[in-house]
C-alpha cells in the first residue's frame, strides 16, 4: 500500500485538488471602496494558487454582517464582479477556491452597522473582545438580541450570498460557524441565553447553524458547501459549558446534510491546541466526507496526522502570508520566510503581494 503524502492529488466532491494543503481564511482588511475585492486581491490569491484549495478571507453576507473595516462583501453586484477577478486568477493557474461566508454577529461596532445601529446577537451580551475600525482596535459595541422573526432573513442572506459566490466563479462556499461569530454565538451557551426555539437545549442552539447550512445546500448543492467550526476556541470571548455534546450533535446533523467538508479549528484559534479537553477524533468519525484539520500544523504534524488517518486535508494559515509558494517550499524543504506583523492588516501591496517566491 502506497503511503499517503500531503503532495498527492485529492478528490473533493467533483474537484480534483493538486495536493492536500489548504490555504486557510486570512483576514487582511484590504477591500476597496464599497467593500470590493480588487485587482490587488486577485494578485494576492493568484500568487498562492498552488494550494490544493484556497478558502478566501471571511466575507460578509450583508452590511449587518460586517465587523471590521475594509473587509470584503458578497452582497452587491460590484462585490460579485470584484471577486470574479479573483476566481479567474485562481482558475487560470489551475487552482480552486471557496468563499467563506461571514456574519460576525456581536463582534462589531456601531460605526460599521447600517445607520449606526447596534450589532445583532442571539442575546444582548457584549463580547469581551475588540474589533478593528477607524484604523484602530477598539471595544466592540453593545449588541441587541435578534427577534425571532429576523432569523429567516439571516438564513436568506446566507443563501443569497452563496448564490452570489457561485455567480462570481467560486468553486463553492465555506459557512463560517467558528471563532465566536454569529452562528457560533448561537451554538454556545455563554453567548446564547434565549428561551425560544433557538436557545436552551443543544438542539435549539444548533438550529440556526443547521438552517443556514440546509439553505446553502438547497441553493448551490452539498458538494459545493463546507463549514468551519471551532468547538473549544475562546476566540472573541466565546464560551460553552458542553462543547462535546454540542458539536457531536452539530456534526451528526451536518453529515446528514451531505456537505462536502468539515473544517475544524482544533484548540484555540491561532493558539494552543490543548486549551481544553475535547475528542476531535469523535468529529472525524461522525463525519463521512472530507475532514480539514486546522491549527498549528506544520509539515511534520500534518504528515503524521495524515498517516494516522486523523484528517484528509490540512489548513495552513499565516505561513501562506509570507510564502506565496508555501506548497513548493514544504515539498522541497526550502526555508520559510517570516511575515511582517506591521503590514498584516490594511494598507496596500507592502506585506501583501510583495513577498517573493523562494529563489
Amino acid at each position: 500500500m502506497t503511503k499517503k503524502t500531503l503532495f498527492e492529488p485529492y478528490s473533493l466532491g467533483s474537484l480534483t485538488l493538486a495536493n492536500r494543503i489548504v490555504m486557510a481564511p486570512l483576514t487582511r482588511n484590504r477591500a476597496g471602496p464599497g467593500f470590493v475585492a480588487g485587482d490587488l486581491t486577485a494578485d494576492y490569491y493568484g500568487q498562492r494558487a498552488s494550494a490544493g484549495l484556497i478558502i478566501s478571507e471571511a466575507t460578509q453576507i450583508s452590511q449587518q454582517g460586517q465587523g471590521y473595516q475594509d473587509t470584503p462583501g458578497i452582497y452587491t453586484q460590484a462585490q460579485i464582479d470584484g471577486w470574479r477577478k479573483v476566481t479567474t486568477a485562481i482558475h487560470e493557474k489551475g487552482g480552486h477556491i471557496f468563499l467563506q461566508l461571514w456574519h460576525v454577529g456581536r463582534v462589531s461596532h456601531v460605526d460599521l452597522q447600517p445607520n449606526g445601529a447596534a450589532p445583532v446577537a442571539p442575546s444582548a451580551i457584549r463580547a469581551e473582545t475588540k474589533t478593528f475600525v477607524n484604523n484602530a482596535f477598539v471595544d466592540v459595541s453593545q449588541p441587541r438580541a435578534l427577534d425571532l422573526n429576523e432569523l429567516a432573513g439571516i438564513v436568506n442572506d446566507f443563501r443569497q450570498a452563496a448564490a452570489n459566490a457561485i455567480n462570481a466563479g467560486f468553486d463553492g462556499v465555506e459557512i463560517h460557524g467558528a471563532n465566536g461569530y454569529l452562528l457560533d454565538q448561537f451554538a454556545r451557551d455563554g453567548s446564547n441565553v434565549r428561551t425560544d426555539a433557538y436557545g436552551g437545549s443543544v438542539e435549539n442552539r444548533a438550529r440556526l447553524m443547521l438552517e443556514v447550512t440546509a439553505a446553502v445546500v438547497e441553493e448551490i448543492g452539498a458538494e459545493r458547501t463546507g463549514i468551519r467550526i471551532s468547538p473549544v476556541s475562546p476566540a472573541n470571548g466565546i464560551s460553552s459549558s458542553d462543547p462535546q455534546a454540542q458539536f457531536n450533535y452539530i456534526v451528526d446533523q451536518l453529515d446528514a446534510l451531505g456537505i462536502v467538508y468539515l473544517h475544524v479549528v482544533e484548540g484555540a484559534t491561532g493558539g494552543t491546541r490543548d486549551i481544553a479537553r475535547f475528542d476531535f477524533e469523535s468529529l472525524r468519525r461522525r463525519f463521512s466526507k472530507t475532514y480539514i484539520a486546522n491549527n498549528g500544523y506544520d509539515l511534520e504534524l500534518a504528515s503524521s496526522h495524515l498517516a494516522e488517518g486523523k484528517a484528509d486535508l490540512f489548513a495552513f494559515g499565516r505561513p501562506f502570508i509570507a510564502n506565496p509558494d508555501l506548497v513548493e517550499r514544504l515539498q522541497s524543504g526550502a526555508p520559510l520566510a517570516q511575515m511582517n506583523p506591521a503590514t498584516l492588516y490594511g494598507g496596500g501591496a507592502a506585506g501583501y503581494t510583495d513577498y517573493p517566491a523562494f529563489a
